[in-house]
């Protein structure tokens, strides 16, 4: 590939972590350091909140799972939950509305240097193939341990359940190309997080 074509292809980088592991905060971080960020899971919440555009179509197929605040996750969590047909209806609403967020994402931001895309299942959905490179979010599992049990509702039943559901960490560092450890001071995160990018811009320049 030639430097030419380089200089006006973004970087592709894929960000994820395991709960509790600070990745929201680490995704901000690389927003202030000036990267487009795309979080899909935002966009959901977004365009399924008050006044959201796929609210709409998600009242249409699922009468009374929505309201004046946008759809309620419980009532359309218990239509959907075991039925895959009915799950499969939903997500035939909600992901081509994500596709095309990306999409508009990518031609906002076909000059930048790197995009980030903020994927917390990207290595259990198998979805790394499609970055040039994977930042992995890690802390000590003592660390995140304690700080998924400081939610609000949580439980040592539920963290379980979720860890069960989730790629090992010790797993997602391997496959990782690169690691921003947040068991240390926020300072120190955002100074792992601008070395990162620097490292990044340096060797796309090459």
């Amino acid at each position: 590939m030639s430097s030419d074509h380089k200089s006006h292809k973004p970087l592709m980088l894929g960000l994820t972590g395991s709960i509790g592991m600070g990745k929201s905060t680490v995704a901000a971080m690389f927003e202030k350091a000036g990267v487009p960020v795309f979080d899909a899971d935002a966009e959901v919440r977004a365009m399924q909140g008050p006044d959201g555009e796929l609210i709409p179509a998600i009242e249409a197929a699922f009468p009374g799972s929505t309201d004046s605040m946008g759809v309620d996750r419980e009532k359309l969590g218990a239509l959907v939950f075991g039925d895959k047909e009915k799950l499969a209806a939903l997500e035939a609403i909600v992901h081509p509305a994500v596709a095309a967020k990306r999409l508009k994402f990518l031609n906002s931001n076909a000059d930048a240097a790197m995009l980030l895309f903020d994927i917390p299942l990207l290595f259990e959905r198998g979805g790394e193939e499609g970055f040039d490179a994977v930042i992995v979010v890690s802390a000590p599992p003592e660390t995140q341990r304690e700080r998924v049990l400081a939610r609000p509702g949580m439980t040592p039943e539920k963290f379980e359940h979720i860890l069960s559901l989730q790629v090992p960490d010790s797993e997602k560092r391997e496959r990782g190309d690169h690691i921003i450890d947040t068991s240390t001071t926020l300072a120190e995160t955002k100074a792992q997080v601008g070395a990162l990018v620097e490292q990044l811009l340096a060797k796309d320049r090459i």
